[in-house]
């Protein structure tokens, strides 16, 4: 399965840095990425859904180890590249939900 576009958001929050969402084989799309600022650094989290009992449960997520890699290395990789067009000038932060992109 072949990552062919990944959009990214910028959101100007704290820790929200941007959402995200990636296409797969022209296909198959998934949105509600969340690009995260936290102690270690930039991470990805996958889209989820709160729960009736308040926790978390992801709607989609990889089911192993190099495929999580993969996606969060394209992902942060688009993110540092959209970041330099803001610095540039040649972009702004979205106002918009992370259902606009």
């Amino acid at each position: 399965m072949e990552i062919t576009e990944v959009r990214i958001s910028l959101r100007n929050d704290d820790k929200l840095k941007a959402f995200a969402s990636m296409t797969f084989d022209d296909c198959f799309v998934v949105r509600g990425l969340k690009i995260i600022e936290g102690a270690g650094g930039f991470f990805v989290a996958m889209p989820s859904r709160k729960r009736g009992d308040g926790t978390y449960q992801d709607i989609a997520h990889p089911v192993n180890n190099h495929t999580r890699t993969k996606i969060e290395a394209r992902i942060l990789n688009e993110y540092a590249k959209e970041v330099g067009r803001l610095e540039s000038g040649e972009t702004d932060y979205s106002t918009g939900s992370e259902d606009d992109e």
